[in-house]
């Protein structure tokens, strides 16, 4: 039976468009009437309560507030989907050579999981994008409670798959200590340096271009119950 393989989202299958995302962010305060580099300071500061917790406008509200603004409710809902539109523009960059590959591997039989730490606004935008309908399970952190490297994470994508962690190939760019995370569940996993060269330090598989995942997860013999 052909291995599930389980994908990070950002600088994995599309580029993470970090300085784009920051200068959204600044185009937010100036909705909501505070600084602008306060509150992509605000923003980078507080990642893992966005990840987990807060939405896009529980977010604006929040962050907003600590910076002395009193945005009204309509000033909210602007700059949230302000930050919705890049989400969808961001999922929606996906190159034709990535969506061959996951193509590819659903001929071959491999079942898609994706598990991404992100925000609220990737989880709306995913469905509208060219790569929702390529995904049997898409697990965000903002969804579940829980974040990479929480071995626990990696765990839901699985079940959701119908698999032990110890059947999948897990596929990122090594962000947030995915990497670790998916190897202490016990998937398989190989770092992808396409987007970008996030984790040199891990000592395991590495991937310069995405179409390398067809042979790696060929070779890969699946675990024996």
């Amino acid at each position: 039976m052909p291995r599930p393989v389980v994908f990070d989202l950002f600088h994995t299958l599309v580029h993470g468009a970090d300085d784009e995302r920051d200068r959204v962010v600044g185009e937010m305060a100036l909705i909501v009437g505070v600084e602008p580099a306060a509150l992509v300071d605000a923003y980078h500061a507080t990642w893992r309560d966005r990840l987990v917790r807060w939405n896009a406008e529980e977010t604006v509200r929040i962050l907003a507030g600590r910076l002395g603004g009193a945005p009204t409710d309509e000033q909210v809902a602007r700059a949230a989907a302000h930050r919705l539109a890049l989400a969808r523009r961001v999922v929606g960059r996906v190159s034709a050579g990535t969506l061959d590959v996951l193509d590819a591997l659903r001929e071959r039989g491999h079942r898609l999981a994706l598990i991404s730490n992100a925000t609220s606004e990737t989880a709306e935008a995913w469905a509208g994008g060219p790569l929702a309908r390529r995904f049997d399970v898409a697990v965000f952190s903002c969804a579940v409670g829980l974040a990479k490297p929480d071995p626990a994470i990696y765990r839901t994508a699985a079940e959701r798959l119908g698999v032990a962690p110890g059947d999948c190939v897990y596929v990122g760019d090594g962000a947030d200590g995915e990497l670790a995370g998916a190897a202490a569940a016990g998937m398989t996993v190989l770092r992808t340096t396409e987007h970008q060269d996030t984790d040199p330090g891990w000592a395991g598989t590495v991937i310069a271009n995405l179409r390398e995942v067809l042979d790696h997860v060929e070779q890969q013999p699946a675990p024996i119950e």
